[in-house]
């Protein structure tokens, strides 16, 4: 048992996306600018972050073929122009902030074995850069974030072992752990991401400015200085 103040205890957050999730992406990096803020506050204690599994549309196929806006339109049932107009602004919000969202080049794709791919970068210590990579490709790149060749090349660039992971995709060794995840999302009663879970009992839903998550962060640790 630690012997810190509760208060000196490292904050944990959980926060359940999906790589196909472009607010998920805008999300990981203002979390970050939240964290720097965080840090630099009286407040500060150790931040713990874990990734967890979500799928947004689990009925899309592996190779599905279309654009973006086809996707969209069938799924939502939204006017194409509407669409346009729609991810255009969110091109506009990830460039103001430093991001690159190609929605022309992106390839639609069933994301749960990439989710495979995080849990096992998480098994090596890497899921962040993993995540991160992993946004890159989808949004920016076009890469097709099902195919098992890709993702192992993917793999590689952040310092995982090819072999291992390719091993790793193939015998589904990390679905049971991507399946708990959507479960325990679905227990929580999560039906969009990015969604936090902090300190085990505090949700935030939604790709809060940097600046908000660090107040919430230190709200949260002097509401834990009271009641621990």
């Amino acid at each position: 048992m630690s012997t810190q103040p509760a208060a000196a205890e490292p904050l944990k957050i959980d926060i359940w996306s999906d790589i196909a999730c472009p607010w998920c992406y805008l999300g990981k990096h203002r979390l970050a600018a939240g964290l720097e803020a965080f840090a630099a506050t009286d407040a500060a204690v150790p931040v713990e972050i874990e990734y967890h599994s979500f799928e947004l549309a689990p009925d899309t196929p592996v190779d599905f073929e279309g654009s973006e806006i086809d996707f969209l339109a069938h799924h939502k049932g939204m006017p194409a122009a509407q669409i346009e107009q729609m991810l255009a602004q969110m091109t506009a919000t990830a460039a103001a902030e430093g991001l690159t969202m190609d929605f022309a080049r992106l390839r639609h794709t069933k994301t749960l074995r990439a989710h495979e791919l995080l849990h096992a970068a998480k098994a090596a210590g890497r899921q962040a850069e993993m995540l991160e990579r992993l946004f890159e490709a989808y949004f920016a790149q076009g890469e097709h974030v099902a195919d098992v060749d890709t993702l192992v090349r993917l793999a590689t660039e952040v310092g995982l072992d090819a072999d291992e992971v390719r091993a790793a995709l193939a015998d589904g060794r990390h679905a049971d752990a991507v399946a708990a995840d959507i479960e325990q999302a679905r227990t929580f009663g999560i039906t969009g991401v990015p969604f936090y879970v902090v300190d085990g009992r505090y949700g935030i839903s939604g790709a809060q400015p940097g600046e908000a998550f660090a107040q919430i962060l230190g709200q949260i640790i002097a509401e834990r200085a009271t009641t621990d």
